[in-house]
């Protein structure tokens, strides 16, 4: 580890969003790059999207829901070989019947907001970045996909297995897709008229329309972040914050609000990491 060359600094909405929620959750993922279990909500999340992604590889009227779920053990075959860990968490075949299962009721959740025989998405996956200033942060994320209609409109949309979030906490939710909207805004000089989020969890649709005014504060946002980043990183305080989420935290055991020893940094991780010197 400590012979890997440093990274280019670089900030996603998932990895701002870890600092804002514990920043010793973001030490833990970023700086030590510990290794988490995994899980098999998260499994499935994958799974979905990456089907999802596959649907729209058929031609337009071959887009059903048969089709989908047709597609599923192909992509879990796919994982699998990716991440033989995640095989682990099925105990008996009986469980993995019971987990695809729970993801083919997500997709046909999916065919219940929208008729993908309507939609020629742009793009899929769409690994978007731009820096925040010259030798400052590279901001960067994968968009699930980028709609733009006939006059030039663009939409952005993000698929969540998730449930959505209650009236009033939709914040976390809405600063990954303005972050997104602020990348393609930089990039490319046009501003998604629409940012959709669509939650198979529970067959909701979150949307919104940016302007430019929000996006001068979403930048101001992630200037503060960073900020707060480069200051943990130099005076090696990554106070942990704890919240109801600690229970759901991989690092729990390691971690100093709940009795436990983090790892020592090795000598230049800090810097491999997020191109910051940590002060002597």
């Amino acid at each position: 580890m400590t012979g890997r060359p440093p990274s280019r600094p670089g900030l996603s909405p998932s990895r701002a969003n870890d600092f804002l929620q514990c920043p010793q959750l973001f030490r833990f993922r970023v700086i030590d790059r510990l290794p988490e279990p995994p899980s098999s909500a998260a499994a499935r999340g994958t799974l979905v999207h990456a089907v999802l992604e596959h649907l729209f590889d058929l031609p337009a009227p071959e887009r059903t829901l048969a089709a989908a779920h047709a597609l599923l053990p192909d992509q879990w075959a796919t994982l699998l070989e990716r991440s033989p860990a995640i095989g682990e968490l099925f105990a008996e075949p009986a469980d993995l019947a019971e987990w695809l299962t729970s993801a083919e009721a997500l997709l046909a959740t999916y065919f219940t907001l929208e008729d993908p025989t309507r939609i020629e998405p742009r793009e899929r996956e769409l690994l978007v970045s731009t820096e925040l200033d010259e030798g400052g942060p590279q901001l960067r994320g994968i968009v699930d996909r980028v709609d733009v209609a006939p006059n030039g409109w663009v939409r952005v949309v993000d698929y969540k297995t998730g449930r959505s979030p209650r009236a009033g906490y939709e914040s976390s939710a809405l600063f990954q897709m303005r972050f997104y909207a602020y990348v393609i805004w930089r990039t490319r000089g046009v501003l998604p008229k629409r940012l959709q989020l669509e939650y198979l969890g529970d067959g909701v649709v979150l949307t919104h329309e940016p302007t430019e005014v929000e996006m001068a504060t979403v930048e101001a946002r992630v200037r503060s972040i960073w900020a707060g980043i480069e200051d943990a990183a130099r005076s090696g305080d990554w106070r942990p914050r704890t919240s109801k989420l600690c229970d759901w935290c991989s690092f729990k055991s390691l971690c100093p609000a709940f009795g436990g020893t983090p790892p020592q940094i090795p000598d230049g991780a800090v810097e491999r990491s997020i191109g910051v010197v940590p002060a002597a």
